[in-house]
């Protein structure tokens, strides 16, 4: 009868710290749960537009995109601005900054213009949005030809990464894109066009070259003549 009762409590010592491990691994899951379920901060993405809207003269650049921002995680994210670059293009000196948001692709007197203003990304949410970069200049005026884009964006939060290398509002990498400006055959009309690789014909190229070159004619005249009189 010892030995039956000495066999059970070596038993019961010997399962303790299996159901302590069990209990650990319980609370574990659990807290990990909620913080994925509702604590977690995720990133935003976006992804390369099918078509996009365009004017480029002497005086100014605009281009409008129609985007859609995923938000990946269940915290909210705030974007604080935007802005758009050609980060291999020399003759691009700054980023063209966000100048407004508008309801639709197709510019019109009616699109719902509403200037730059922070906005948020709810957790596990996506968004339309339609953003307008430019600038009073030409800031960038394109050759008939593709282009690498990359929209950066400034978030309401900063990344553990940028904690560590004490960064404070540093601007994102948000999307990176090809920009095809061989589509855009009249640069001094705010129109749209299809920004997919197979829906340029040799008409709409030889229009295009024809334009955006005479655009660049234009504004080397320009320049030339402004050089002289100074």
């Amino acid at each position: 009868m010892t030995g039956l009762i000495l066999a059970a409590s070596q038993q019961s010592k010997g399962s303790l710290p299996a159901a302590a491990f069990v209990a650990a691994c319980a609370l574990v899951f659990t807290v990990a749960s909620f913080w994925w379920l509702n604590a977690r901060q995720g990133v935003l993405k976006s992804w390369e537009p099918h078509s996009f809207a365009a004017a480029v003269t002497p005086q100014l650049a605009r281009l409008r995109f129609p985007l859609v921002l995923y938000n990946t995680g269940a915290k909210a994210i705030v974007v604080i601005d935007l802005r758009l670059s050609f980060p291999d293009e020399e003759r691009s000196v700054i980023p063209l900054p966000w100048t407004s948001t508008r309801d639709r692709l197709r510019p019109e007197s009616e699109d719902g213009l509403r200037l730059p203003a922070p906005f948020v990304i709810e957790g596990r949410k996506a968004e339309q949005v339609f953003m307008e970069f430019g600038a009073p200049f030409p800031g960038f005026v394109p050759d008939a030809r593709d282009y690498k884009a990359v929209i950066e964006a400034r978030l309401g939060h900063r990344r553990l990464r940028d904690h560590v290398l004490r960064r404070n509002k540093a601007w994102l990498p948000l999307l990176t894109f090809t920009l095809r400006a061989g589509q855009i055959i009249s640069p001094g009309s705010y129109i749209a066009y299809s920004n997919r690789p197979g829906d340029r014909t040799e008409e709409d190229a030889r229009k295009a070259e024809a334009a955006l070159g005479a655009l660049l004619a234009k504004l080397h005249e320009d320049s030339s003549s402004n050089g002289t009189d100074g």
